[in-house]
C-alpha cells in the first residue's frame, strides 16, 4: 500500500502545474463550479422541450440529477473527505512544498476523493444513459474527464482521489439512472436539441480561454 502511495505522488508530481501563467488561469477558469452553470442550463432547456408541459417529468429528471450531486459530492465532502482524512497534496507535509500552485489555489485540507470527478461523472453518466446519443456522450465525458484534469493541475488530487471520484461517479450514476428507469419510462431525445448543450459546452471552454488571455 505504502509503494501505491508513493507511485500516487510521483505520478500527481509529472502532471501537476507548468511555467504558463495563461494556463493557468485557463486551468482556474476551467475548475470553476460557475463557468459551468450555463451547460446545466442547456441540459434543462433539453429536458423542458422534450417534456413540456409533463412537469412532473420534468422535477422527476431535476430531482434525480439533484440526488446524484447529492450522493456523488455532498457525501464525499461532508463524510468520506473528513473520515480518511489524507492531505490534499498542496497541504501534504510530505510533498507540499514541490506541489506548483497556481494563483495561491490550495483547496481545503482534505482531498480523498475527488468530488469533482464524482460529481461531474455522475452527471455526465446519469444524462449519456438518459439521452443515448453518441455524440453528446463523448462530450459529456470529455467535460468531466477536463474537470478532473484541471484538479490534478492544480495539484489539489492525487490521481488516486480523481479515479475513485470517477468510480464513485459511475456507480451513483448508474444507480440513480436505474431508479429512474424504476419510477418511470424513459422517453427519446431529439438530438437536435443536444446540440444545445454541446454548443454552449464548447462556447464555455472559449470563455474560459479567453478570460485566461485577459487576466495575463
Amino acid at each position: 500500500m505504502e509503494e501505491i502511495v508513493q507511485f500516487d505522488k510521483q505520478l500527481l508530481l509529472m502532471v501537476n502545474g507548468s511555467d504558463s501563467l495563461f494556463l493557468d488561469y485557463l486551468v482556474l477558469t476551467l475548475t470553476n463550479a460557475k463557468t459551468w452553470i450555463p451547460l446545466y442550463l442547456g441540459l434543462f432547456y433539453v429536458v423542458l422541450v422534450t417534456h413540456k408541459p409533463n412537469w412532473r417529468a420534468i422535477g422527476l429528471i431535476l430531482a434525480a440529477a439533484g440526488l446524484c450531486v447529492l450522493l456523488a459530492g455532498t457525501i464525499d465532502d461532508t463524510i468520506v473527505k473528513p473520515l480518511v482524512a489524507r492531505w490534499r497534496p498542496t497541504h501534504d507535509p510530505q510533498i507540499g512544498h514541490l506541489v506548483d500552485v497556481a494563483n495561491g489555489y490550495r483547496g481545503g485540507n482534505y482531498g480523498f476523493f475527488s468530488a469533482h470527478a464524482a460529481n461531474t461523472f455522475s452527471i455526465a453518466l446519469f444524462f449519456s444513459l438518459l439521452m443515448r446519443h453518441k455524440l453528446f456522450v463523448c462530450f459529456m465525458v470529455a467535460w468531466s474527464l477536463l474537470n478532473c484534469w484541471t484538479r490534478l493541475y492544480l495539484g489539489v488530487h492525487y490521481p488516486g482521489d480523481i479515479t475513485v471520484g470517477l468510480l464513485w461517479g459511475a456507480l451513483v450514476g448508474y444507480g440513480v439512472y436505474r431508479l429512474y428507469c424504476r419510477i418511470t419510462t424513459p422517453v427519446r431525445y431529439d438530438m437536435r436539441h443536444l446540440y444545445v448543450p454541446i454548443a454552449i459546452l464548447c462556447l464555455s471552454i472559449v470563455y474560459a480561454f479567453v478570460r485566461a488571455a485577459i487576466e495575463m
